[in-house]
């Protein structure tokens, strides 16, 4: 007698759990709004810990049964994960199972220099780790996509391997004839040209400029790398350029010294190593803002100078401290 109540008992129980787990299963959860949440290694029970804590589950009981009656339907994962407003259990479990991490950016602009990158990666809160100052124009300039912990030595390893992988095609697909020696001459110019202006279209002209300079033994006169060097690497200066900056005889300094600076003085994007790789056939000599956000062109000294007095109004040509300049 005994033996048959004690399994009506079970048997009862049991369908009463079974409804109960059926219920929890679909029932909404108790988010409010979407939320990310750091699932943690470890056993089912330290994951409902984590989930309950987090808010996104209201019953850990639940959640570990129902994850141990469900374990034909894959391993739970332990990640950053993406839970929308009221997931259920069953919502919970397919994303342990199924979704992927949740993707953090970091975005490297064009023309940032070395220092600038180093705060960029450093500042980025989901990555682990230190790195170390990288070497300057050694990072491509792009949007860069990692989950919650990679380190920031492999963020930057990704950006310095995009730089060579581009720096190698620009090389291999340049003109015949360019007065570069090395990929390393490209990359450098490539970041003058990167520092000289925002107009993509420009780039190529840019670029042929100061292709003519360097076959003429002109001076480059480029007053990005006057900035750079007189603001020790940051590539900012809270002044304009002014006559005392360019007076200061440091290896930056396009003005006193012939050919190109020692190294890059930012990390130059693709459009500019192939401006530089492949430059406008152009004969100019000079350029000069043109106060629209571009420049004007010249192929003559005379034309360079009428271009400054136009677009520079009332300063006198002969005063102005980038006269002669490709400015």
């Amino acid at each position: 007698m005994w033996t048959v109540v004690w399994f009506v008992l079970i048997g009862g129980a049991a369908v009463g759990t079974g409804l109960w787990l059926r219920v929890e299963w679909d029932l909404p959860g108790p988010l409010a709004e979407n939320k990310e949440v750091v699932v943690p290694h470890g056993s089912t029970s330290v994951v409902a810990a984590a989930l309950k804590s987090s808010g996104v589950i209201g019953n850990a009981t639940a959640f570990e049964a129902l994850t141990w009656l469900t374990f034909f339907d894959g391993n739970v994962h332990a990640a950053e994960f993406s839970f929308p407003p009221n997931a259920s259990i069953a919502d919970v479990l397919a994303i342990l199972r199924t979704a992927k991490p949740v993707e953090h950016r970091i975005t490297i602009v064009e023309g940032l220099t070395a220092k600038q990158i180093y705060a960029l990666i450093m500042g980025a809160e989901a990555a682990s780790g230190t790195i170390d100052v990288p070497p300057e124009g050694s990072a491509l300039p792009q949007t860069y996509e990692f989950e919650r912990g990679m380190s920031r030595e492999a963020i930057l390893g990704r950006a310095r391997a995009a730089m060579d992988k581009e720096l190698t095609a620009a090389w291999s697909s340049r003109m015949p004839n360019l007065p570069l020696t090395s990929p390393r001459d490209l990359l450098i110019l490539a970041s003058i040209v990167e520092r000289e202006t925002a107009k993509a279209e420009e780039r190529p002209h840019v670029a042929a400029v100061y292709m003519n300079r360097l076959r003429a033994g002109m001076k480059l006169q480029a007053d990005p790398t006057v900035a750079y060097g007189v603001s020790g690497g940051s590539g900012v200066l809270d002044h304009k350029l002014n006559r005392f900056d360019l007076d200061q005889d440091g290896p930056y300094n396009t003005y006193k010294h012939a050919g190109l600076p020692p190294g890059p003085i930012c990390s130059p994007g693709v459009a500019s190593l192939h401006a530089v790789s492949r430059p406008m056939n152009s004969e100019d000599l000079y350029f000069v803002a043109d106060g629209s956000g571009g420049h004007a062109f010249a192929r003559t000294q005379e034309a360079h100078l009428r271009n400054v007095a136009r677009w520079r109004g009332t300063q006198p040509a002969d005063t102005d401290p980038a006269a002669n300049s490709t400015r």
